[in-house]
């Protein structure tokens, strides 16, 4: 009687119908760096728009610059193609002048070598005493005799029919003792006067002087015969004989107006034709 009773059946115990169960949700834990990251992100945003809006201010500012350099850079290259049209036309006008200058030079050279053979033609009968000393009253028949007296020293037979012509070089650096120049009858006859003086002035222990000339003063200077060279045979012979003074050349001649070398007797004989062959001939001695 003391016991309580039980329902021995539990499956006849009902749920009510209207039941629902409640879902047992966790509550979040709010530490706040949510809202921190928010404001970051939000800062960060406005950051970026920032940059790229003044970015955008400086393009707009930079663009109207780019397009002046733009149109500068075109306008150098159209400058610098006229420039180059212009340097290739001048290039191709250099090289028609420098052609042209070379032709001329040629041209030069050929006129020269035939002034030069016209001077020399001129010249084939002359010769020309030098170093002889000027009497104070000098004229042509006083010039002939002393060609006459010493053709008499040197044994060769001219007349005074053989001058043609006879006269002193004129000089325009006060110079007293200016060659004299004559001309006779023929080159033969030239030659072979200034060959028996060469003769005379190796055979004989005394050379010729002013009184083979017939002076009574002055008897005791020395002269010099030759051929009346060119101007420019002159100075080649006049290098010539500075080329045979520094004993690379032991002959120096002329001959026919031509100057010749030669550096031992069984060497060739060299035909001296300009101041630069000279220049070489010096430097490769």
């Amino acid at each position: 009687m003391d016991k309580s009773f039980s329902d021995s059946n539990l499956t006849l115990v009902t749920t009510p119908p209207n039941f629902i169960p409640k879902r047992i949700v966790k509550r979040k834990i709010d530490t706040g760096h949510g809202l921190e990251m928010d404001s970051f992100k939000e800062e960060l945003k406005i950051m970026i728009e920032e940059i790229i809006s003044n970015q955008h201010n400086e393009l707009k500012k930079i663009t109207p610059t780019l397009m002046d350099i733009q149109q500068t850079n075109k306008s150098i290259e159209n400058s610098i193609s006229f420039l180059s049209s212009q340097n290739e036309e001048l290039k191709k006008k250099l090289e028609k002048f420098e052609m042209q200058a070379k032709k001329d030079r040629e041209q030069i050279v050929l006129l020269e070598d035939k002034i030069e053979e016209l001077q020399r033609n001129d010249r084939k009968n002359n010769f020309e005493i030098k170093n002889v000393p000027k009497a104070r009253e000098e004229n042509r028949h006083n010039l002939i005799n002393m060609v006459l007296n010493l053709s008499k020293t040197i044994g060769c037979n001219i007349t005074e029919g053989d001058v043609h012509d006879i006269y002193r070089v004129k000089s325009s650096k006060n110079v007293i003792n200016t060659p004299i120049v004559v001309e006779v009858s023929s080159i033969l006859l030239k030659n072979n006067f200034i060959k028996m003086c060469k003769s005379h002035n190796v055979k004989r222990k005394e050379k010729l002087c002013g009184k083979h000339l017939g002076f009574t003063t002055n008897e005791d200077t020395p002269i010099f015969i030759g051929e009346q060279l060119t101007a420019k045979g002159a100075r080649l012979f006049y290098l010539a004989r500075d080329l045979a003074k520094s004993k690379a050349y032991k002959f120096c001649w002329t001959s026919y107006g031509k100057v010749y070398i030669r550096k031992q007797e069984n060497t060739p004989v060299i035909l001296i034709k300009t101041e630069a062959q000279v220049n070489h001939l010096l430097q490769c001695a």
